[in-house]
């Protein structure tokens, strides 16, 4: 799966799932497309930031 991103300067591109995370970890892109549209970095939440921070007990399955 491709995802579409949209560096600082306005210029997009198709991208991989794990530069994608490498791109906004870094702070390279501005934005990145979802299926509900875009995504802005530093306003929308981010699935890694909305789990970050929770502190209740663990229930996912462990192998």
């Amino acid at each position: 799966m491709m995802i579409r991103v949209m560096y600082p300067d306005g210029q997009t591109e198709m991208v991989r799932p794990p530069l994608l995370n490498l791109l906004i970890e870094r702070e390279r892109i501005s934005k990145f497309r979802r299926d509900s549209g875009w995504s802005v970095l530093g306003v929308d939440p981010l699935r890694q930031e909305q789990w970050e921070n929770y502190l209740g007990p663990e229930r996912r399955a462990r192998s």
